[in-house]
């Protein structure tokens, strides 16, 4: 008789946290790291929350039922101005409202919050924008 293989249905997200007091960090500044700003656009999906925030887990939770895989960036809460701030000048190419975290990216744009995440998936418009942007293949 076979002996089943264990399996499991879910991968580790990428976690990459951001402390400004980190002694192993070698930038004393976060705006000056491209670390987020590579992987805002490197990343066909990329949510970008306060370190442990509740919201952060319920966006990370909804795209990971849709079958997408986000990298997710957290923020410690003493670096939420500099990490806002850098990202919004980015993100100024467009009009887009002020950033609130978790702040999500999809296809390299900031798309929006929670609010956003979740009034486009209650409307049916989610999916699609995520196999546009090359999150979703079926």
């Amino acid at each position: 008789m076979h002996q089943a293989i264990p399996f499991r249905s879910w991968r580790p997200l990428p976690l990459i946290t951001h402390s400004h007091n980190d002694p192993h960090n070698n930038t004393h500044n976060p705006s000056s790291s491209p670390i987020l700003l590579n992987m805002v656009w490197e990343n066909a999906v990329t949510v970008v929350g306060r370190r442990g925030c509740c919201m952060t887990h319920v966006v990370n939770r909804l795209l990971l039922s849709l079958g997408v895989n986000p990298a997710l960036y957290e923020v410690e809460e003493n670096d939420e101005a500099i990490v806002a701030t850098q990202l919004e000048a980015t993100a100024r190419t467009e009009v887009v409202p002020p950033l609130q975290f978790p702040a999500v990216f999809i296809g390299g744009k900031l798309f929006g919050g929670l609010d956003t995440i979740m009034s486009t998936h209650i409307s049916g418009e989610l999916v699609p924008i995520l196999k546009q942007a090359g999150a979703l293949w079926l």
